[in-house]
């Protein structure tokens, strides 16, 4: 699948770990190449980075080298369903936001979705401002994780020099 805003490849680990992670970063996997097109027009005008798969064998070549993603997924793939997804993202050491999408999408989905730790669901066919605004509040949700961990860990830092 095609991505934007960078290159083929994933990132190496080390390389990953320095940049900066203030950009917000999408891994989209769907089967369907029209989810991609579409993310990727919705995103074209921003500084958003798409990262599009189609598979989560696909997606396990990103996440294990860097799992700073919010993480939109089809609520049925070719090699898993989205809760297959979710255990996935569950052990790494930053788990991402999951956002699931699905063309039937309701209100027994959204609640089992966030019942087991998903983040939300969006409904097919996408709107746009809604797509925007649910990844946005991802990862503000994501990066607000990622303050209170450095704020710890200094903390502990600043509590271990004193002890």
């Amino acid at each position: 699948m095609p991505e934007t805003a960078a290159s083929n490849h994933p990132p190496a680990v080390s390389e990953a770990r320095v940049l900066p992670v203030r950009r917000v970063t999408v891994l989209a996997i769907s089967p369907f190449a029209r989810d991609h097109v579409f993310l990727r027009n919705t995103f074209s005008h921003s500084k958003w980075r798409l990262r599009s798969v189609g598979s989560l064998r696909e997606a396990r070549e990103y996440l294990r080298h860097d799992s700073r993603y919010v993480v939109i997924c089809e609520k049925d793939l070719p090699d898993c369903t989205w809760k297959e997804i979710l255990e996935e993202l569950a052990v790494l050491e930053e788990p991402p936001p999951l956002i699931v999408t699905s063309r039937l999408a309701d209100e027994r989905l959204w609640a089992e979705v966030l019942n087991l730790g998903g983040y939300d669901v969006l409904a097919k066919p996408f709107d746009p401002l809604e797509v925007v605004r649910v990844v946005s509040l991802a990862w503000r949700h994501l990066w607000n994780n990622w303050e209170r961990a450095r704020q710890n860990w200094r903390g502990l830092k600043i509590a271990a020099a004193g002890a």
